[in-house]
């Protein structure tokens, strides 16, 4: 009788066993990261009292993949919390350089964005005489909103600003990040799952 070679050396079947294992989690969790969630931990006081540091969130890939399917920019919510990865990321530099950040959506392309007196106002075609982005969620927000701002938000990109507002707690579109290319966006984020008394969805 002919035993095969996997059969004669029981070992090496067990190795190609386990590498084949390997590779198919490796494979498994590549395509879930880029198609379906991936999670996130918060660090920094910009989303505060919204989110804190160490807040550990799951982010819905599934609404951007559906997009890319369509050959079309994922549009977010306004009011949405979403993580993008950062237009301005340096791995050389140690100021301001986290490769992915969390905010919440204001504008969109072609509507004008105003800071100033502590408030932030959106100008768009419906409200020409500007309206408050911020009237639903306004209980979680740290205010006034510092700074001063005018600007519109260019085609293919969105304004985004952090929850903690006064100061410099947020670095977000109106102090140096800038407009986000939509086609950076990662997700929005959907679920909080630590700590475990936070655990909760998170909805527009």
């Amino acid at each position: 009788m002919n035993l095969s070679f996997t059969q004669r050396h029981p070992n090496v079947k067990d190795a190609l066993n386990l590498v084949i294992f390997a590779i198919c989690v490796a494979v498994g969790t590549i395509f879930i990261n880029s198609f379906i969630f991936r999670t996130f931990s918060v660090v920094g006081p910009s989303m505060e009292p919204t989110m804190h540091t160490g807040d550990r969130l799951i982010v819905n890939r599934i609404p951007v993949t559906m997009s890319s399917l369509k050959n079309e920019l994922y549009m977010p919510k306004r009011g949405e919390i979403i993580v993008f990865e950062n237009p301005r990321y340096d791995s050389t530099s140690k100021s301001r350089n986290d490769q992915y950040i969390v905010k919440r959506v204001i504008a969109f392309p072609g509507e004008r964005v105003v800071v100033k007196d502590g408030s932030l106002t959106v100008f768009n075609n419906q409200n020409p005489k500007g309206f408050n982005p911020d009237k639903d969620y306004a209980k979680t927000l740290s205010t006034p909103t510092s700074g001063d701002f005018n600007g519109e938000v260019p085609q293919g990109s969105i304004f985004v600003s952090g929850d903690h507002r006064n100061d410099n707690f947020s670095y977000d579109s109106r102090n140096g990040l800038g407009y986000i290319p939509m086609y950076r966006i990662v997700g929005p984020v959907s679920v909080r799952i630590w700590p475990l008394n936070k655990v909760g969805y998170f909805s527009s």
